[in-house]
């Protein structure tokens, strides 16, 4: 049955598998692999790509291999493998991009809060840097905005979830009567009615923060790029192949 997938969608499950499988026998490339804010001193350059094959849980990686193995091969025999291709790492590329947006808007907000209270916040940039074996967050523990932006300079963002969304949301953009199954509604429900509503749920979570350590922006950020691309597409998928 694995044989049956395109190849495109195939290769993509295997190089996250094997990355996952990797990772946790060399934990240190969560690390070096995941993708960090850009103006943190743990950003580099290649987590714009890597970020995309790097799972924190099994239920993650499951979640999102199934995902891309359900919309993936139809997505891939209608596109073509270098559309389809473009589809999926440009959408991954909107996720991290629209989700670091948002943090810098939440980072300058929390930076120029923590100036005016006259606390060091280059201290703070330092501090986070996780190469250093010297850490020391106890004079700032107390200090929420320090705390938060502590946070938002060493949080991780990882996974494939921001090109996968994009995938379905070109999925949707080219079968929109196409119906699916969503868990805990026993109703098969069109797509074109399905996508909005989790874009919408996504955006409160997202700003909102509320998403329990979910990139929900992310989501949206690869969702935009799926759409944009499948709509710009879709009156010529015959002409140009």
């Amino acid at each position: 049955m694995f044989n049956n997938i395109p190849p495109i969608t195939r290769n993509i499950i295997i190089i996250n598998v094997i990355v996952f499988i990797v990772s946790y026998f060399l934990p240190q490339l969560n690390y070096y692999l995941s993708g960090y804010y850009p103006f943190s001193p743990n950003f580099r350059s290649w987590q714009i790509i890597t970020h995309m094959f790097m799972h924190g849980s099994m239920i993650h990686i499951l979640f999102n291999m199934l995902t891309l193995w359900s919309f993936g091969p139809i997505l891939e025999e209608r596109l073509g493998g270098k559309k389809y291709l473009i589809l999926y790492f440009l959408s991954g590329l909107g996720a991290f991009v629209l989700f670091n947006l948002w943090n810098f808007y939440e980072i300058q907000q929390l930076t120029a809060t923590l100036i005016n209270s006259n606390v060091n916040v280059s201290e703070i940039y330092a501090k986070a840097d996780l190469t250093k074996s010297n850490f020391d967050f106890k004079p700032y523990i107390n200090n929420e905005e320090a705390l938060k932006l502590y946070i938002g300079l060493v949080g991780k963002m990882v996974g494939a979830s921001g090109a996968i969304f994009g995938v379905v949301a070109a999925f949707a953009t080219l079968y929109p009567e196409a119906k699916i199954g969503i868990m805990f509604i026993p109703v098969p429900m069109k797509v074109k009615y399905v996508m909005p509503i989790v874009i919408v749920v996504s955006i409160f979570l997202g700003i909102s923060g509320n998403g329990g350590g979910i990139a929900h922006l992310a989501h949206v950020g690869g969702a935009l790029v799926g759409w944009l691309l499948a709509r710009s597409w879709k009156k010529h998928l015959y002409r140009f192949r």
